[in-house]
């Protein structure tokens, strides 16, 4: 088997899945060989939350959310393919997935699976016009969550600052703690589409560990945070998903105020050694 055909025997798959959404879970599990099983935990548990709100429905979802995890999917089963029937080499998308099936770790699962996530937002770009504002920030806190998650592992100092020795522990993805980061149940409501929520809703209705999450610990590094991705992906494209140092995937837009830190939030940063507050734009004639 060569690269083309598993391709096209994984996209054959995905089809077959497309109708009942709940198939998702079987296909993403199938990918994990034994010696590997561990590490489907922390997918699986994102995939489910997705599942429960509806995205992935065929007629009542999100094209967005499909388009990503469908290339998700792609990736991996690809990979799987080729590692069953003993090929090396892989287009860049399941390249990674296979290096961590000959040399599975932590580091080695967020790569790939970051990579695969990556490339699905930068492809699916045009499919957020269809969003509701409030999705597009959901997006953007969601991809800025899993890129913590993965710095936890390789970079725990730019994650958690003096406490980064912590990082291998928390971030592994076959431990529990790792849900902490990955859970927005306590962000967003569950159901799809978001009508009748503003963003300044959303906010003001998120959970107190959430709010230490992303306003303790990312916002304060977010430029760094999405640098120190695009290095380890290999995919130079993703620091422009920001805009001046705050969330922009999506032609999204917050306002800066209503992203102000809680003393919850505030004392964690600080604790940390990070500035607590979130990215600003320098005022006229401070630049």
């Amino acid at each position: 088997m060569h690269a083309e055909q598993a391709a096209d025997e994984a996209a054959d798959r995905i089809a077959a899945v497309q109708a009942e959404p709940h198939r998702r879970l079987s296909a993403a599990a199938e990918f994990y060989p034994a010696h590997v099983r561990g590490y489907q935990r922390a997918e699986l548990y994102f995939l489910r939350w997705a599942l429960a709100r509806g995205v992935l429905h065929p007629e009542t979802g999100s094209g967005w959310w499909r388009a990503v995890n469908d290339r998700l999917l792609r990736d991996k089963l690809t990979a799987r393919l080729l590692w069953d029937a003993g090929v090396t080499e892989a287009p860049p998308g399941a390249r990674h997935w296979l290096e961590f099936l000959g040399a599975p770790s932590p580091a080695a699962w967020y790569r790939a699976h970051n990579r695969s996530v990556v490339s699905g937002y930068l492809d699916s770009a045009a499919l957020t016009a269809s969003e509701l504002p409030a999705e597009r920030f959901l997006m953007n806190v969601t991809l800025s969550r899993v890129l913590l998650a993965h710095a936890l592992i390789e970079r725990p100092a730019l994650a958690l600052g003096r406490l980064g020795r912590l990082g291998g522990r928390v971030g592994d993805p076959r431990g529990e703690a790792v849900r902490v980061f990955l859970d927005l149940r306590n962000v967003f409501p569950e159901p799809y589409p978001l009508h009748a929520m503003t963003i300044e809703q959303i906010l003001a209705e998120e959970g107190r560990a959430a709010r230490v999450i992303d306003y303790g610990l990312i916002l304060p590094r977010l430029t760094a945070l999405y640098d120190f991705a695009a290095d380890r992906l290999d995919e130079p494209r993703l620091p422009a998903l920001l805009d001046d140092g705050m969330f922009g995937y999506g032609d999204h837009s917050v306002p800066r105020d209503a992203l102000r830190p809680d003393t919850l939030s505030r004392i964690t940063a600080a604790l940390l050694g990070f500035r607590p507050s979130a990215p600003r734009r320098p005022r006229p004639g401070t630049a």
